[in-house]
């Protein structure tokens, strides 16, 4: 039997850039967001750890589903293993994905 994928996910947070690894993602039922599962880290007991990949690992601690929307993902990739969760000060400017459209006001339904 196959393994299963791994996917690297690279998404926007509070001004950084995020990438994450996990072995399930699939569209929400909640409208405009992706549904990451069973997040995947390098062993932490290594003699050099990477501060940004300790703290990522901390902040997904216990959890077991994580919603992100849609306009905040950069790219999501399958890959062969996983490597270091990393969180990167966002430097350049990079515009959100267009949204739908806009509803008219109520006054016009």
């Amino acid at each position: 039997m196959a393994a299963k994928p791994i996917y690297r996910v690279v998404f926007h947070q509070q001004g950084e850039v995020w990438e994450l690894y996990a072995r399930e993602i699939y569209q929400s039922e909640l409208w405009g967001f992706i549904e990451v599962e069973e997040f995947v880290f390098e062993d932490g007991s290594k003699l050099v750890v990477d501060p940004s990949a300790d703290r990522l690992r901390h902040t997904f601690d216990g959890v077991k589903r994580s919603y992100l929307p849609l306009n905040a993902i950069v790219r999501i990739d399958e890959v062969e293993r996983e490597g270091p969760a990393r969180a990167i000060k966002s430097e350049g400017r990079i515009a959100e994905f267009p949204r739908g459209p806009m509803l008219p006001p109520k006054s016009e339904r």
